[in-house]
């Protein structure tokens, strides 16, 4: 039977991260294509659930360091659908289609990743002591497909969370 093991490495603001990813104790591999990150923002949940509820914030934090995001489509309900363009620092375009599946503020979203890859994502976003915990799990639809994308999700999702921080801080990620 699985387990799950979790590692902690700090950040530069401080603050732990934890990544949880199943594995199997015989070989130590990973026995899904779930990837998970957790952390501590100093912000109260429902302005980081704003974050994602208002285009023009989203939109300047959506993605690894250096992309920018067009949105075409922005319908921000349950079933609603989110089209949009990743530009890459390199001059890179990647459409993007995404459908909401729950929306619960101002503390869970999931949402859907309908264009290739397929993938589900859950944020949960829980009250701490000085801001919220968020839980981000990102479930591809097909193991071998994680395990080829991961050596790039894992650290983009990691910089999501970064720029997530200083948008929230007023900033420019």
């Amino acid at each position: 039977m699985g387990h799950a093991t979790i590692q902690a490495w700090p950040t530069r603001r401080g603050v732990a991260e934890r990544r949880h990813m199943a594995t199997t104790p015989e070989s130590g591999q990973r026995t899904d294509a779930t990837f998970r990150t957790h952390r501590i923002l100093p912000y109260q949940p429902e302005a980081v659930y704003q974050a994602f509820a208002r285009a023009e914030l989203l939109s300047r934090w959506w993605g690894p360091a250096g992309f920018t995001n067009t949105f075409e489509l922005f319908e921000f309900a349950p079933g609603g659908r989110w089209r949009f363009v990743m530009h890459g620092p390199n001059g890179s375009h990647h459409p993007n289609e995404s459908v909401f599946i729950e929306l619960r503020a101002p503390d869970r979203l999931v949402i859907e990743h309908v264009s290739p890859p397929r993938y589900t994502l859950a944020v949960t976003l829980a009250a701490h002591e000085g801001g919220t915990v968020i839980s981000w799990a990102q479930r591809f639809e097909n193991a071998v497909v994680a395990a080829r994308l991961k050596h790039i999700v894992e650290p983009a999702n990691e910089q999501n969370l970064d720029r997530l921080l200083a948008v929230l801080a007023g900033g420019r990620p």
